[in-house]
């Protein structure tokens, strides 16, 4: 049988010898002690809300980079062509006007919803890199309050993510119901065009998806933060017996 982890695993910068030492006492190994964070549950935590947050990112910048749909040639009289891939569509004159307007309107009801969501991943992405710095850095066990500080950021973030991802899909299911994504659905099936359908596409409903495994990653950090500091807490309360052990 392999023997018990060591109760100093589960602290960020203590070795199985005890609390970490000075350079002097251990050249050469600061680097590998660094990293030795990276294996912590914490630290996968957080590289998990980091991956999280970058999937959020880039799903939500499907919506918020490209309205879609149809531009016009003025060089062509008026022709309209598919923006992606450049095949011609049977729009021309009037209609390929109309379609203009509708992909506008319709990527303006889409915008508020799409640029929040660009911007919390984007904030979940760098607060998530920064507690992996601080935890390479050993900061929680110089300074034990930041371990609180993190767990009472880590369950604010995941208790606010619910009603976040609550009013995303409110409102994207409001733009897919409004009467302007209906009428572009008809615009674009009476051509035969398929992909136009008022319903949540791929990119978005993985947003969504991303937010709610965010949630749990979230609310387990907290936990292992809380946990984290209530062993730095005993390990600062007795140098002298974790000397003599």
């Amino acid at each position: 049988m392999s023997p018990p982890p060591s109760p100093f695993s589960a602290v960020p910068g203590a070795g199985p010898e005890g609390p970490p030492r000075s350079r002097a006492a251990a050249p050469g190994l600061l680097e590998c002690r660094r990293c030795r964070y990276l294996r912590t549950a914490r630290a996968c935590c957080q590289m998990v809300g980091a991956l999280l947050a970058a999937l959020i990112l880039v799903c939500s910048s499907v919506s918020y980079g490209s309205s879609g749909g149809y531009t016009g040639l003025p060089s062509l009289g008026g022709i309209y062509y598919y923006q992606y891939g450049g095949a011609y569509s049977g729009f021309s004159g009037a209609d390929g006007e109309k379609a203009q307007q509708l992909d506008q309107r319709f990527y303006l009801l889409k915008l508020p919803i799409a640029r929040a969501a660009v911007a919390v991943g984007a904030c979940l992405l760098v607060f998530s890199c920064v507690l992996i710095v601080v935890g390479v850095l050993r900061l929680p066990w110089h300074f034990p309050a930041w371990l609180l500080l993190e767990c009472v950021l880590d369950t604010v973030i995941a208790v606010g993510m619910v009603p976040a991802l609550y009013y995303f899909f409110h409102f994207l299911l409001e733009a897919y119901n409004s009467s302007v994504c209906k009428e572009r659905e008809k615009l674009y099936q009476s051509k035969g065009y398929q992909g136009f359908s008022c319903s949540l596409h791929g990119a978005e409903i993985a947003a969504g998806l991303s937010g709610c495994v965010a949630v749990m990653a979230y609310l387990l950090s907290a936990g292992l933060a809380a946990r984290g500091y209530r062993t730095v807490h005993k390990l600062k309360q007795k140098p002298v017996q974790l000397h003599e052990h």
